[in-house]
């Protein structure tokens, strides 16, 4: 331990007399204000970049009532992907491989174990072609993967070969098992790509791929053609947002008053934050939003006004809209938001049916519901797991992986 006492209770002094200059709008009153008086539509540069569908609300339910009300879907599948997070070989390669896993509720043995891999390799030199293959089965067809060479880029080369490998693992593998779902999917995370559509915001050299690369484009049609998929089945599609860093109302926010939130989830949470008497926090109920159509920051290119990267959209531009509602966990001050294109969100019936089945699984749960739990489990690649297939790559590469100083430092080799 590097710290004695004397200098632990410095630092905590020192954070005290921060916070007796931090402004206390951001808890109570000022966001009550901002929920009733900025979101009914909320406009930026003329352009309604966030409203409700229905009737501008917040509501709560026991925890108890809506952990014991019946599930308004009889089946629900989730899905998520994980990495082995990028990393950089002393052969100039930059790899990341992605697993994506579906669950079921109730349970199917066979589709836990189908799997979809995807290893996206860069090179530094622009030259070198890495072998981009099609699909390749294994484990007896349940499975599948294949190689896919990023486009070369001067920086940023982990967020290319992560991003790609994730969603592009992700949007396959849910397209391959659509038929499985007969009531509902629960994406883990976002229902679009939007660590791809960031990129529009990121850098000129990623803006530059994302508007003019075909692998990039690609995997955003694949969210399209995803979307059209379910639309066409009639079976909702959402997304289980468990950190978000959207920040659509508190910029338009600050443009005209002070806004204490770091981001729109900081936001809401204290918009649905309820105290008792004394000023402690309430935990018997949950609480939670009317649902809102977002066209701000990286939900604008699939906005009905939006161009939506120039692809093609077989329904009504607006169809493809994010709509979302944000719910509130007080037990563990969890905000969770739940996204779904507007197409299954448009009818009151349906958008209660997904609220009430979100609200029963968190919870019952105490957290994401159960669905995308499993999904999580499945598909996540432990450090343990990490570290020998990066092993297996270094043998199969010919090449160690590149190590820093403080790799070594903080333990970051196994």
């Amino acid at each position: 331990m590097t710290l004695d006492p004397v200098h632990f209770d410095g630092i905590a002094d020192l954070a005290g007399r921060i916070s007796r200059r931090v402004d206390p709008t951001g808890r109570g009153e000022f966001a009550d204000t901002v929920y009733e008086e900025f979101l009914d539509p909320l406009v930026e540069d003329d352009r309604r970049v966030l409203e409700p569908v229905g009737d501008l609300r917040r509501r709560r339910i026991d925890v108890e009532d809506a952990a014991l009300q019946s599930a308004p879907f009889e089946t629900q599948h989730g899905l998520d992907s994980g990495t082995i997070n990028p990393t950089t070989f002393t052969n100039g390669l930059v790899l990341d491989v992605a697993q994506a896993a579906m669950a079921a509720v109730p349970s199917e043995l066979d589709l836990h174990r189908a799997r979809t891999v995807v290893a996206t390799v860069h090179s530094n030199d622009a030259t070198v072609d890495c072998g981009e293959a099609d699909w390749t089965d294994f484990d007896s067809e349940y499975s599948r993967g294949r190689i896919l060479q990023a486009p070369h880029v001067n920086r940023y080369e982990d967020a290319v070969v992560h991003a790609l490998s994730l969603y592009l693992a992700e949007v396959t593998h849910a397209s391959r098992r659509a038929d499985d779902v007969e009531d509902l999917l629960v994406l883990d995370g976002p229902v679009y790509p939007k660590g791809l559509l960031a990129w529009s915001g990121r850098h000129p050299e990623l803006a530059d791929l994302l508007v003019e690369d075909r692998r990039p484009r690609d995997v955003v049609a694949s969210y399209i053609e995803l979307v059209e998929t379910f639309v066409d089945r009639d079976v909702p599609l959402v997304g289980f947002v468990k950190t978000g860093g959207a920040k659509t109302v508190t910029r338009a926010v600050r443009r005209q008053r002070r806004a204490p939130w770091v981001d729109d989830a900081a936001f809401f949470r204290r918009a649905l934050e309820r105290v008792d008497a004394d000023g402690d926090r309430r935990t018997d109920q949950l609480t939670f939003t009317n649902w809102f159509v977002s066209r701000g920051g990286v939900d604008e290119p699939l906005s009905a006004g939006g161009d939506a990267l120039g692809l093609e959209r077989r329904l009504d531009p607006a169809d493809y809209e994010v709509t979302f509602f944000c719910v509130y966990d007080p037990r563990e001050d969890q905000l969770f938001r739940v996204e779904a294109p507007a197409a299954f969100t448009r009818e009151a019936d349906r958008r209660e049916a997904l609220s009430m089945q979100i609200l029963r699984d968190v919870a019952h749960e105490h957290g994401p519901p159960l669905a995308v739990a499993k999904a999580d489990e499945l598909a996540r690649i432990s450090r343990e797991e990490k570290a020998a297939l990066c092993r297996a790559i270094e043998a199969r590469f010919d090449a160690e992986r590149a190590r820093s100083y403080d790799d070594e430092r903080w333990g970051l080799v196994v």
